[in-house]
């Protein structure tokens, strides 16, 4: 998770930089806040998906195993 911090922070150095010397109304300081934003929202969808249990995962690696089989009534 901290990779996508990282992505971020520097991203925002990058925009601030942008819009420092093109100003803040170009069309090139638009959009690096918008890859700002991306990568916030991508890190908020990563906090928020549901993270699978032991189980899950070696069901994941294993679905013919005994203990993932499903049965139907």
């Amino acid at each position: 998770m901290s990779n996508i911090e990282e992505q971020i922070e520097q991203e925002r150095d990058q925009a601030r930089a942008v819009c420092g010397t093109k100003g803040a109304t170009s069309g090139d300081c638009a959009a690096a806040w918008d890859a700002v934003e991306e990568l916030q929202a991508e890190a908020s969808h990563q906090r928020t998906t549901k993270r699978k249990n032991s189980l899950e995962q070696f069901c994941d690696d294993n679905p013919d195993a005994a203990e993932c089989r499903l049965y139907e009534e």
